[in-house]
């Protein structure tokens, strides 16, 4: 057929409407979308050995004949269709479950070459579950036979229920060919320069390797197309930013203004990262253009301190300012902070939360529009069709990676190109924040203001619960409070709360004398108010909760934390949970309880036990686990990379980096016709945040 990168996937052979619904499950609607499938592993069956070489745990390939096959029926429900395979060293059995089709297959006296693991099973040696092709006739040795299933590299495809790894094999191998006609971002300068081999090429070898260096080079000149593409993209978006024009200004800053004599009222002194965070934004309210800064800081940094400070900048230049929090816990907890600062200076704050009564909100609406209320806190009702500011300057973000692109934005139209300053306390390693955030600054809260107070870490396993439990009861009946945190069984708010709800009734059980609250994401608005208000007031001695107790929660007397199934969270997420206790002026602990079955995940506690500074873990969580738990579950809004790897890649990360500068000063709007491949690509994969960009 004549194949062309958007080909719907239906139209292939041996694919169809059913299918086509199938691997739309996996991202797969077109033939480019098939070829940039690429495998998420391989297994190495490139050598071919003589049956008698076989050895238990081995991975191999070998070339036999076929002696008998024969079909057993052990139980009800299951069959196993065996066959005894031989050459002229010996024989060996092969086994499938429930596969009636192999005995067609498998006719004594043909000969096949077969791949899989070997293993003793029921006193003898097999290997389960084989793949098999018609062998082509070549002698044994190293590079052999090739075909897609045995005898070579093979691929192992990110796959769904129905269907199987040959079938995907197959298919991507259709569309190999289209690898000739695809036009290539990557200029041909570059790709010499690096010594990397061409992109049809590396297309072909990342889907059916000859050997381990092919593959290896194609990974490598795949994954720059890729990183070239992500930076080019983050320049735009970048040049995009600084494109526009302030449309309100900012007084200078002078004695006396309300953001001075704000800082003039804590009961401390900034820190000097502080002080350079507030330089930082100072200079980008005097800028021509509109900020748009990322505020980065380790938890207990004193972001909150900084964002007020901001705040009260636009509202002392007669401008109004909002501050969006992901979840109802964290706009309470700004409130809470934020409205007692202000009021003092005579500034109005107004709450938008689904907890806040709808009279009340609607009040609150109207003091906005009118410009009565200067600042504006709450969660993504913030960005709803009802609320209208007056006179909107400044848009600020907390925790912004819970929010999606488009909710950002939409804060961002509540205004005529409002300054953007978006926050997190989850640190970043410098890798990943040049990329995720190249088309932001960036000032970074790396000190903690003084007195803060260390929390002492301990990891112990499930079986000295019982221990911990005991503590536990003896600190709160000492008059402190502490945290229960549930682990994570699944990516489901329906499950958590459901787990939520009988570690509840196992902890009251355990602490039958003491007041036991319970905090989940699933409890309606004003249940998840009330139970914060009852652990903040001190009625309740120990909250059970779950991971939504992560950012925002800010309760001094609670000094003890007990984080269950540690080992099921990440890094960054456990020193989130960990920031919650330490902010009062008792000792504070947090108590990970975990059996971790695996090196890493043994690793992975001994870093929480000795590692306090957020960088650092960020730096360790990234070497340990790679950069999913930042890119895979961050709602960042840039395309995602199918083959480059931004721990493995750092020299490519440059590269590209680089590279991305050479040609946008060079060549802005992508205009020449050595650049259109590139610009097709960079738009594609960039959609709608480039849509205020020149790209042509």
């Amino acid at each position: 057929m004549n194949l062309a990168a958007d080909t719907p996937v239906q139209y292939l052979p041996g694919v169809g409407p059913a299918r086509a619904k199938e691997l739309a499950k996996l991202g797969i609607r077109t033939a480019f979308d098939l070829l940039s499938h690429v495998p998420r592993r391989y297994e190495d069956y490139s050598r071919l050995v003589p049956v008698a070489a076989i050895a238990p745990g081995q991975n191999v390939s070998f070339r036999a004949e076929v002696a008998a096959v024969s079909e057993d029926r052990p139980r009800p429900g299951l069959t196993l269709q065996k066959a005894v395979l031989r050459d002229a060293t010996g024989q060996i059995l092969a086994v499938w479950f429930n596969q009636p089709f192999r005995l067609g297959h498998l006719r004594p006296g043909r000969r096949f070459v077969f791949s899989g693991q070997a293993r003793w099973a029921w006193g003898r040696l097999q290997v389960e579950n084989p793949e098999y092709e018609p062998d082509p006739g070549e002698e044994p040795g190293r590079g052999g036979v090739q075909g897609l299933h045995t005898g070579r590299i093979v691929p192992v495809y990110p796959a769904t229920a129905g269907l199987s790894q040959r079938y995907l094999r197959r298919l991507a191998a259709q569309v190999l060919p289209l690898a000739d006609r695809l036009a290539d971002p990557v200029p041909k300068e570059l790709e010499e320069r690096l010594g990397l081999p061409p992109a049809a090429r590396a297309w072909r070898h990342i889907h059916l390797p000859p050997d381990e260096a092919s593959l290896e080079a194609a990974r490598r000149r795949l994954a720059l197309a890729e990183l070239l593409v992500l930076q080019v993209g983050i320049g735009l978006l970048r040049r995009t930013a600084r494109a526009g024009t302030r449309r309100l200004a900012y007084r200078p800053r002078q004695p006396g203004s309300l953001s001075e004599r704000f800082l003039g009222t804590l009961p401390f002194r900034l820190t000097r990262a502080q002080e350079r965070a507030i330089a930082e934004i100072d200079a980008d309210l005097a800028a021509p253009h509109p900020m748009n800064r990322l505020l980065q800081g380790d938890v207990g940094s004193g972001k909150t301190v900084v964002l007020a400070w901001a705040l009260l900048r636009a509202v002392e230049s007669g401008h109004q300012a909002a501050m969006m929090a992901p979840t109802e816990i964290l706009a309470l907890q700004h409130a809470d902070r934020l409205g007692p600062w202000f009021q003092k200076l005579g500034v109005e704050t107004a709450l938008f939360t689904g907890a806040v009564p709808r009279a009340r909100r609607e009040r609150a609406a109207r003091a906005v529009e009118s410009g009565e209320a200067q600042v504006a806190i709450g969660t993504h009702a913030l960005v709803g069709e009802g609320l209208s500011f007056r006179r909107l300057a400044l848009a600020v973000t907390d925790e912004q990676h819970r929010f999606g692109v488009r909710q950002r934005a939409r804060l961002a139209g509540k205004g005529e190109d409002p300054d953007l300053l978006v926050a997190t306390a989850t640190p970043i390693p410098r890798t990943l924040a040049l990329t995720l955030y190249g088309d932001l600054d960036v000032s970074v809260l790396d000190e903690k203001p003084p007195g803060r107070r260390p929390v002492r870490t301990i990891w112990r396993g499930e079986a000295k619960r019982a221990e911990i439990y005991r503590w536990l009861a003896r600190k709160v009946r000492e008059g402190r409070q502490a945290y229960i945190v549930c682990p994570v069984i699944e990516e489901s708010p329906e499950v958590d709360a459901r787990a939520a709800s009988e570690w509840f009734e196992r902890v009251r059980r355990a602490f039958p004398d003491l007041a036991v609250g319970l905090l989940h994401g699933r409890m309606r608005p004003k249940e998840k108010v009330l139970a914060m208000e009852a652990f903040a007031a001190g009625k309740t001695a120990i909250l059970v909760t779950t991971s939504v107790i992560e950012v925002g929660v800010d309760v001094p007397n609670a000094s003890i934390m007990v984080v269950e199934g540690a080992d099921r969270f990440g890094l960054a997420q456990l020193h989130q949970l960990r920031g919650r206790v330490g902010r009062g002026t008792a000792a504070s602990y947090c108590v990970l309880v975990a059996d971790p079955t695996t090196p890493e995940g043994r690793e992975r506690m001994r870093v929480m036990e000795r590692e306090d500074d957020g960088f650092r873990i960020a730096e360790a969580d990234l070497r340990l686990r790679g950069p999913g738990e930042f890119l895979g579950t961050r709602q960042h809004g840039l395309p995602a990379l199918a083959v480059a790897d931004l721990v493995r890649d750092q020299d490519l990360v440059a590269v590209a980096r680089e590279e991305a500068r050479r040609i946008l000063r060079a060549d802005p709007a992508l205009s020449c016709p050595e650049h259109q491949a590139l610009a097709a690509r960079v738009e594609a994969a960039f959609g709608e945040r480039l849509s205020r960009a020149v790209v042509t």
